[in-house]
């Protein structure tokens, strides 16, 4: 979740270290079996 948040936050300051942030964070996803609608709860985004 932090890799996601991070990669968000600095995607203007650093786009490539964003992009990689945000890839390590999505192969956690899968390594770990999390659920998007899990990830999406945690990291507080939308109406969740």
């Amino acid at each position: 979740m932090a890799l996601t948040r991070f990669s968000v936050q600095f995607e203007g300051a650093d786009l490539e270290l964003s992009e990689y942030a945000w890839q390590l964070a999505a192969d956690r996803l899968i390594e770990y079996d999390v659920e998007p609608c899990t990830a999406i709860e945690e990291l507080q985004i939308g109406d969740h």
